[in-house]
């Protein structure tokens, strides 16, 4: 099955937080940064997520948000240092794609944001991605 999501990264599950409805889902990329899944108990039940598994990561464009230098006070868990490795605008939206430790995260955001920020190939920025837009597949 061939997915649309551009955001595809390859972990190893570090901690299941079991909650009544939801859960929480730690797992460690080949770099060793650490990223954070916020998805149903069902889920991971039906998937058989524990600590140890191998799981795979996705992330629409549309849910990474960047930042041209480092971010406290967020409740944001998943931020990844980077630098801009191309940048494509378009009338309304612009492509950015950025080089993470082990691998690349692609960001759609609108022009006008891309502009204000002065988005080039080499800007250093963080990518940031909300736990809850983070889905798993296993196998």
């Amino acid at each position: 099955m061939g997915l649309s999501i551009r955001n595809q990264l390859s972990g190893t599950v570090t901690a299941v937080s079991l909650g009544e409805v939801m859960a929480t889902v730690s797992a460690r990329l080949s770099s060793g940064q650490e990223i954070t899944a916020a998805i149903t108990r069902e889920a991971v039940e039906d998937l058989g997520i524990r600590d140890g598994s191998a799981v795979t990561l996705l992330v629409k464009a549309t849910e990474v948000s960047l930042a041209t230098g480092p971010v406290s006070g967020l409740s944001i868990r998943n931020q990844f240092p980077g630098q801009v490795a191309e940048v494509t605008m378009g009338r309304a939206m612009a492509r950015v794609k950025v080089l993470i430790e082990g691998g690349e995260l692609t960001a759609a955001i609108t022009r006008d944001a891309a502009t204000e920020l002065r988005l080039a190939a080499g800007t250093p920025v963080v990518a940031l991605v909300k736990s809850t837009e983070v889905a798993l597949t296993t196998g």
